[in-house]
């Protein structure tokens, strides 16, 4: 075994704090990896404070619970089994470091929807050992080969590939399973870490993409992400002006909120798909909203481990990357904080180096990779 270092809850009411642990030792079909950026997702906050008891979780969180699901680091050595990768690749774990890779969803390449339950990153039983899995607010980790994903794109963009792995590819599977592209027009609810990578990437799949916003502030942002249009859900003449138009929407929202505004806008067979999970149920839709264009309402997952490769490597082709901001790990109370109230463009990271060296680390909001690109 190994001695990792991290930032842990001991208990649902307890700030993060420092929390040594042991890695395992390399199994034959193992990847060991120094992470050095992990993306601060809301689901960590759900977690460990508890707020999925029951729901998401059945057992509820167990402690200490060490979070983080959207890592990208460096190879620092390999199972004997292992041919995929090498010492000084760059990779990446996503939400996801094992399932039974047998049952007929794996199969499918559907590994979050593993039969058998897929072991999350984070706050799930080793399906080896049953210990519990500890996730990336740390500088290390040991993962199952299959399901290491390679990181394509340029060093200096490391920090902001990170989201990808669950903000990207929550928003790249519904888009992918609906079939967003030219010729579709796509709707984005929402413009935060998930939004924002949804109008990245509808944009970058050449479909015409409308985003949805409460806030006439956010229109101008909304347009520098690509949307080629830009409605503020609040004004029903901007509403109006869609009705029965839209092939796909994709709600990234997760608050309660009425749906039946949205599901108008829906054209014959069109879908919504929810992909944020509120603390509170939506209202029930409407039925006769529905069955009149034959409307679909639709949920969705995190892709499974061959679609998030194909997000990752479409991204380093066409450019596209979050927008971020990195934080000290020692920062990460106040990172939080920042994200209950919105106010972050759009997602933070990580930087784990400084769980190495405590330092201030410089914002890299503006650093990111120009993602106007089309496909």
């Amino acid at each position: 075994m190994s001695l990792a270092k991290g930032y842990a809850a001991l208990s649902k009411d307890s700030p993060l704090a420092p929390f040594t642990f042991a890695r395992r030792d390399l199994r034959e079909n193992d990847v060991s990896i120094e992470i050095l950026y992990c993306g601060i997702c809301h689901s960590d906050m759900h977690t460990i404070h508890g707020e999925w008891d029951g729901t998401v979780y059945a057992e509820g969180t167990i402690y200490p619970c060490v979070p983080g699901h959207e890592i990208v680091g460096k190879v620092q050595s390999v199972g004997g089994g292992v041919s995929r990768f090498k010492a000084g690749d760059l990779v990446a774990v996503g939400t996801m470091v094992d399932s039974c890779k047998e049952c007929s969803a794996c199969m499918r390449g559907l590994e979050q929807h593993c039969q058998r339950g897929a072991t999350w990153t984070y706050n799930a039983p080793d399906r080896i050992t049953g210990e519990n899995t500890y996730g990336g607010y740390s500088n290390s980790i040991v993962v199952r080969e299959e399901f290491v994903l390679a990181v394509k794109h340029a060093e200096k963009d490391l920090a902001a590939v990170a989201p990808l792995l669950c903000a990207g590819i929550t928003m790249w599977s519904p888009l992918r399973h609906w079939q967003a592209g030219p010729g579709k027009k796509v709707g984005i609810v929402g413009i935060g870490g998930l939004g924002h990578m949804g109008i990245k990437l509808a944009h970058a799949l050449g479909a015409h993409v409308v985003a949805f916003t409460t806030s006439e502030n956010k229109r101008q942002d909304a347009l520098d992400l690509g949307a080629d249009e830009v409605v503020v859900s609040r004004n029903p003449s901007e509403m109006a002006a869609h009705t029965a138009s839209f092939d796909l929407i994709v709600n990234s929202v997760a608050v309660k909120h009425d749906l039946d505004p949205f599901l108008s806008l829906l054209q014959l067979d069109g879908t919504m798909a929810l992909v944020g999970i509120p603390a509170d149920s939506h209202p029930s839709p409407s039925v006769a909203g529905l069955i009149g264009l034959r409307r679909s309402l639709a949920g969705s997952l995190v892709g499974g481990i061959a679609e998030t490769q194909e997000l990752l490597d479409f991204c380093a082709e066409h450019g596209v990357v979050a927008q971020i901001e990195t934080t000290p790990v020692q920062q990460i109370e106040k990172a939080f904080e920042r994200m209950v109230r919105s106010d972050i463009k759009y997602r933070f990271v990580i930087d784990m180096q400084s769980i190495q060296e405590p330092r201030e680390t410089k914002s890299s909001a503006l650093r990111e990779t120009d993602t106007m690109v089309s496909a």
